[in-house]
C-alpha cells in the first residue's frame, strides 16, 4: 500500500511542478516575444483553463497521500523534520493556488471575456508571481526528499 501511495504522490508532483515549470520558463516566453496582447492573453485563458483541473487533482492527491504516507509509518511523532517542512511547504503551495484560483485567475478570466487587455495583463503578472512562488517552493521541496535525509 504504501508503495502505491508513494507513486500516486510522485505522479502529482511531477504533473503540478512540471506543469508550472513548462508554462512558466517554456510557454511564457515564447508567447510573449511571438504573440500580441490579446493573442497570449486568450492563449493564457486556455491553457489555465486546462492546467488548473489537473492542479486540483494533484493537489487533493498530494495531500491525500501525504498525510496517509505519514500515518503509514507512524505518525508525524516519528517522522525525521525534514517531513515536517515538506508538509508545511506543500499546505502552504496548496493555499497559494487556492488563492490564485478564487481571486486572481477569476478575474483575469472575466478579463479576458470582457476583452479588458490591460486588466487582463495585469491579472496575468499577478498569476506569474504566484506561480513562480509556487514552482520556487515546489523544486525547493523537491530538493528536501533528496538532500536532508543524506545530510542527516
Amino acid at each position: 500500500m504504501i508503495k502505491l501511495l508513494y507513486l500516486l504522490h510522485v505522479l502529482a508532483t511531477v504533473v503540478w511542478v512540471g506543469g508550472m515549470f513548462f508554462a512558466h520558463q517554456v510557454l511564457r516566453p515564447v508567447a510573449a516575444a511571438q504573440l500580441e496582447p490579446p493573442a497570449r492573453l486568450r492563449l493564457w485563458a486556455g491553457v489555465f483553463g486546462r492546467f488548473f483541473p489537473w492542479v486540483w487533482a494533484a493537489v487533493v492527491l498530494l495531500l491525500v497521500t501525504g498525510q496517509a504516507i505519514v500515518a503509514q509509518v507512524g505518525g508525524y511523532g516519528v517522522v525525521p523534520k525534514h517531513v515536517h517542512v515538506m508538509a508545511g511547504i506543500g499546505y502552504l503551495m496548496a493555499a497559494i493556488f487556492v488563492y490564485l484560483y478564487f481571486v486572481p485567475y477569476r478575474r483575469f478570466v472575466r478579463s479576458v471575456q470582457a476583452e479588458a487587455w490591460p486588466t487582463a495583463g495585469e491579472g496575468l503578472v499577478v498569476i506569474r508571481r504566484l506561480v513562480g512562488t509556487n514552482l520556487t517552493l515546489g523544486l525547493l521541496n523537491i530538493v528536501l526528499v533528496f538532500v536532508l535525509p543524506v545530510l542527516m
